[in-house]
C-alpha cells in the first residue's frame, strides 16, 4: 500500500521499539521519514533497515533539552520542506514504589514523557496551523487511562499527555489539523530494560508481561491503519490486554485486584 506516500513523517524515539517499527512500516509505503533519538549510531541502523529507495534523514535529540527543540523544528522544517505527520513515541518507563523513587527521577520522566513531547508538538504547531493540515500521533499507554504498580511517574506522565492533547483537540477543531492517541497494552520492547529504578539507575531486566505482549511490527501496522482513517484512538494489545481498558471500565475492582500485586 502507498497511502502515506510523499508524506513527511518525523518520528522520534525512533531507535528501538515501536518507533522503529513505525520508521519500518511508514519507509514501506512511501513516506519521506526525519528519524530521531538520542543515539545516532542506532539511528544509522534502523536507516539501512529501511527499504533502499526510502528517503530516510537522522536527527540526534534528546527531549530533556528543551531550549534546543525550537530550533531543532526549524532545522527539520529547512531540510525536508514540510512535515506532514508527527509521532511523539519517545519516552522512558519506571520500575520502583513511589515510597522508594527519588523525586529527580520523577522529574526526569516528566521531562522526557510530556514536558518534552509537548514542547516538540507546540514547536510543531504553528506549522501545521499555516498549512491548514497535519496530524500527531502520540504514544501514550493503558498506563495514561489507568494505574499501575511500580509505574508512578510513567502512569502520570502518561495521563500528562492525554490532558493536554485531548485539551490541545478542542483549539484546533476548526482546523484540519488531527490527534491519534495510541493507548497499547504491553509491547514486546526494550523499555522494561531501559526504565528507571527508584535511584535512578536502569531497571535493567525484562517483563514477563511486557515479553507476552504484542509485536512491535503488528502494533505499527495498526497505528497506519488508524491514521489513515483519522481515528481519534487506539487501544491495542495482544489477547486479552487489549479489553483491559473496557474492563477497568465496567469492572474498575476486579482489574484492581488484577494488577494490585503485580511485580516485574
Amino acid at each position: 500500500m502507498n497511502r502515506f506516500r510523499n508524506k513527511t513523517v518525523w518520528i522520534t524515539g525512533a531507535s528501538s521499539g515501536i518507533g522503529e517499527a513505525l520508521a519500518y512500516a511508514f519507509a514501506r509505503e512511501g513516506a519521506r521519514l526525519m528519524l530521531s533519538a538520542r543515539r545516532m549510531e542506532d539511528l544509522e541502523r534502523v536507516r539501512n533497515q529501511c527499504p533502499a529507495q526510502a528517503v530516510v534523514e537522522l536527527l540526534a535529540m534528546d527531549l530533556a533539552e528543551a531550549p534546543e527543540i525550537n530550533s531543532q523544528v526549524a532545522a527539520v522544517l529547512d531540510k525536508m520542506g514540510d512535515l506532514d505527520i508527527l509521532v511523539n513515541n519517545a519516552g522512558i518507563s519506571q520500575r520502583s514504589m513511589a515510597v522508594e523513587t527519588d523525586m529527580r527521577v520523577y522529574r526526569e520522566i516528566m521531562e522526557v514523557n510530556f514536558f518534552g513531547t509537548i514542547a516538540l508538538t507546540r514547536a510543531v504547531l504553528p506549522h501545521f496551523i499555516q498549512k491548514n493540515g497535519g496530524q500527531f500521533i502520540n504514544i501514550s499507554s493503558v498506563a495514561g487511562k489507568m494505574g499501575l504498580p511500580m509505574r508512578t511517574a510513567y502512569c502520570a506522565s502518561k495521563h500528562a499527555l492525554e490532558g493536554f492533547f485531548s485539551s490541545l483537540r478542542t483549539e484546533i477543531w476548526k482546523t484540519n489539523i488531527r490527534v491519534l492517541m495510541v493507548q497499547p497494552a504491553a509491547v514486546k520492547t526494550g523499555i522494561s530494560e531501559h526504565a528507571l529504578q527508584g535511584d535512578g539507575s536502569l531497571f535493567g531486566k525484562k517483563d514477563r508481561v511486557i515479553e507476552k505482549g504484542m509485536e512491535p511490527a503488528n502494533l505499527a501496522e495498526c497505528i497506519l491503519n488508524a491514521a489513515h482513517r483519522g481515528k481519534k484512538s487506539l487501544v491495542a494489545g495482544a489477547g486479552l490486554q487489549k479489553w483491559v481498558l473496557w474492563m477497568n471500565r465496567i469492572a474498575p475492582s476486579v482489574v484492581f485486584n488484577a494488577v494490585k500485586n503485580y511485580r516485574p
